[in-house]
């Protein structure tokens, strides 16, 4: 197995291709863990690379919202009173703890998505 760190975007590019021949692997084979470990290098130099940036957390309710076809309602038991839902959705008021919390165990959004400092509208 020759397989060396990725440092370059050509090393990148040359891993992937590997990759692409290696889809097929059945695990526990030298070929298998040759994907696996040239997976986990693409994995490093992609986060070193090509870091995601996290949602805002407004955008990320209204997401799962329209997603799964809830409404103010729907979110109430996880926020309080449709007042509180709007106020949360318009930007008038933060997310607490609690709602954070709700939301991420009821409706699955990533908490670091949630406590992701919200951007600013002008």
């Amino acid at each position: 197995m020759n397989i060396k760190p990725i440092k370059t975007d050509a090393d990148y590019r040359a891993a992937l291709k590997e990759v692409e021949t290696l889809m097929m692997a059945e695990p526990n084979t030298p070929e298998g863990e040759k994907l696996d470990v040239l997976v986990t290098l693409i994995e490093a130099y992609e986060r070193k690379h090509f870091p995601l940036e996290l949602p805002d957390p407004v955008e990320a309710i209204k997401f799962e919202m329209e997603q799964k076809g809830l409404s103010v309602k729907d979110l109430e038991p996880m926020i309080g009173k449709s007042n509180r839902v709007y106020e949360v959705l318009n930007r008038k008021r933060s997310l607490t703890l609690r709602m954070i919390q709700k939301l991420h165990l009821e409706l699955g959004i990533a908490d670091e998505s949630l406590i992701n400092q919200p951007v600013e509208i002008r």
